[in-house]
């Protein structure tokens, strides 16, 4: 991408100038020589330039990365010393700094996964989740979980930090989830439904993996050139749905209620968990976002142990041939990303491919 085009998305994520401008700009200064490199014909119809990469930056220069190495250790540091009230003040002065009026990407990330770290240490404190979560969801989860959406929606409100955003709503999503759980645990009259019947659970935890999906989808198909934040937004959106996904399926599968043994070789089971990855994997190529494939590694990883771990071989041999294979998996969809994006979507409807990314390589200076 060249430097003007980066320049130009850079206005636009910082709210600067906004799309539509951003988007008249480009022939504007390209007419009056300023030296960038010429557009791909298939993008010049629609005046943009476009990359095939993932938008969402973290770094824009080692300065970040300082920044974020010093926040990061004298937080932690506060951290072990003060009170847990002390912590919020520093992280709110940082933030006023570092986010709101330098503008820092790695540090504005990092600031807010420590407000959300500080947030379930405040819930912990005043509300016990408890840890028979799957058998009695009481009142302390709902408020436990309820404390999330509305600090991380007023940290997004004052800083639109895209992270912010969607951490808010998938905390959201999940007081959602918590509710559900309790209406229909006390529509059955059992404290212990869920772990009588985990079906049931799967199926409503499924729901609202789905609805987090949904979400992101949103916030995706209304920026298909990804030169805002919404689709910082949807990136980490999808980045939890994939393993929220996974996480249903495989808890749609346990019907004896083991869910951390995720490597049991039940013969049902690894089929299931393999289509299901190879499904996310198909999802993650037609609509560009490799956190799909990212996600679904571990998983996979875990399904081709277990075909392995049935047959006589020892265990250093089939550990290392699990780790071929998901490496061999990696590199084949990693370069051939694009290739693969191209057959997928020609073999969509038309209506469908031109909502999406387009397929086209990135342009170059």
């Amino acid at each position: 991408m060249t430097e003007l085009r980066s320049i130009l998305d850079e206005a636009v994520r910082q709210e600067l100038i906004s799309p539509e401008a951003g988007g008249r700009l480009l022939p504007f200064l390209m007419e009056r020589g300023v030296g960038v490199a010429e557009a791909q014909p298939a993008m010049a119809a629609e005046g943009q330039a476009w990359s095939d990469t993932e938008t969402p930056r973290f770094v824009r220069g080692f300065h970040d990365v300082l920044i974020t190495i010093g926040v990061v250790v004298a937080l932690g540091g506060l951290w072990g010393l003060a009170a847990l009230y002390a912590v919020l003040p520093a992280i709110i002065v940082l933030s006023e700094i570092l986010v709101r009026r330098q503008r820092l990407a790695l540090p504005a990330v990092s600031l807010t996964i420590a407000l959300f770290c500080w947030t379930f240490l405040l819930m912990s404190f005043f509300f016990e989740p408890g840890t028979a979560f799957f058998n009695d969801i009481g009142a302390d989860m709902t408020q436990f979980t309820a404390g999330f959406p509305i600090i991380l929606g007023l940290y997004y409100a004052r800083y639109r930090v895209p992270l912010a955003l969607a951490l808010c709503i998938i905390s959201a999503l999940a007081l959602v989830l918590t509710l559900l759980l309790r209406l229909v645990q006390w529509a059955s009259g059992d404290p212990a439904f869920f772990g009588n019947h985990p079906i049931v659970l799967a199926i409503v935890a499924l729901i609202c993996a789905l609805g987090l999906f949904a979400t992101a989808l949103y916030f995706d198909l209304g920026d298909r050139l990804r030169r805002t934040t919404r689709s910082d937004v949807a990136f980490w959106l999808h980045l939890g749905a994939a393993p929220a996904l996974l996480f249903s399926v495989r808890l749609l599968i346990s019907f004896d209620g083991n869910l951390l043994d995720v490597a049991q070789t039940v013969s049902i089971k690894t089929p299931v968990v393999v289509i299901s990855v190879a499904v996310l994997m198909l999802v993650g190529l037609v609509i560009d976002r490799r956190a799909f494939v990212t996600s679904g590694l571990l998983s996979l990883g875990f399904a081709i142990y277990g075909i392995f771990r049935q047959g006589s071989a020892t265990v250093d041999t089939y550990i290392f041939t699990t780790l071929i294979v998901v490496g061999a998996i990696v590199l084949i969809i990693g370069t051939g990303w694009m290739p693969l994006r191209r057959i997928v979507l020609r073999a969509l409807p038309a209506a469908i491919s031109q909502r999406l990314p387009p397929a086209v390589l990135a342009v170059t200076p």
